[in-house]
Order: structure tokens, then C-alpha cells, then sequence
């Protein structure tokens, strides 16, 4: 695979990070803070529900970042790293609750993390092809 594709490949990874994480979050941006939570449903049934917010939106940015490489690795027969899909989706939701609850991390910050995750995912799954 030629450089250009394996570029073409990241750029449109970066593309899905962005398309997920700011058009597709929808309702799990305010469900993901534990504050949303405390103000809308303060029964102590509901303390923990922001934990399955967050795991769904970090599973389906995971999802959305390998979509471009897995489509490829379909194509030319590489092999799909499944513990990818596992690990963005922990280290997404630990930073998403640093951002979103801890308010140990910013904007930029979180986003900085995240690019770092779609450039490492791609060199894994199609930078050292």
C-alpha cells in the first residue's frame, strides 16, 4: 500500500474522531457528566448512570475511528486487532470523565488525547503495512 492511501486512510480516521466525537454525541454529551445526572434524576437509582453514557459514546467513537482501517484490512486481508477496539474504548472513557466529570483535563487536552489515539490506531493497523 502506497503512502498516499496509508495517509488518505489517517486523514479520514481524524475525520470519523471529529464526525463522532462533536456531530454523533448528541444526548451522551450531557448524560456522560455525572452533574446532568444529580440535576435530572437525583434518586440514588440513577448515580451510576452516567457510566453507561459514557461507555456508549466511548464505544461508538472506537468503533467510528477502526471503521476506515478495518474496511481496508477487509480489502487487502490484513489482520483486525480486536484488543484496539477495547483499548480506545477505556482509554476514551477515562479521558472523557477527566473532561466531563474529574474536570482535571480541558478541551484541548482531551482532544490531544484523543488525535494520539486515532494516530497510534492507524500506525498499528495500517502505518507499518
Amino acid at each position: 500500500m502506497n503512502i498516499a492511501y496509508k495517509i488518505l486512510i489517517l486523514f479520514t480516521m481524524i475525520f470519523c474522531h471529529i464526525v463522532d466525537d462533536y456531530y454523533l454525541q448528541g444526548w451522551l454529551a450531557s448524560a456522560k457528566q455525572k452533574s446532568w445526572w444529580e440535576n435530572n434524576a437525583p434518586e440514588k437509582l440513577y448515580k451510576y448512570d452516567y457510566l453507561a453514557a459514557l461507555f456508549m459514546h466511548s464505544f461508538s467513537w472506537s468503533f467510528m475511528i477502526m471503521l476506515p482501517p478495518t474496511i481496508v484490512l477487509m480489502v487487502i486481508g490484513g489482520i483486525w486487532k480486536p484488543v484496539l477496539l477495547i483499548v480506545n474504548l477505556l482509554i476514551h472513557m477515562f479521558v472523557d470523565n477527566l473532561k466531563a466529570n474529574e474536570k482535571k483535563i480541558n478541551l484541548i487536552q482531551d482532544q490531544i488525547i484523543h488525535i494520539i489515539q486515532v494516530i497510534f490506531t492507524w500506525w498499528v493497523l495500517i502505518g507499518i503495512l
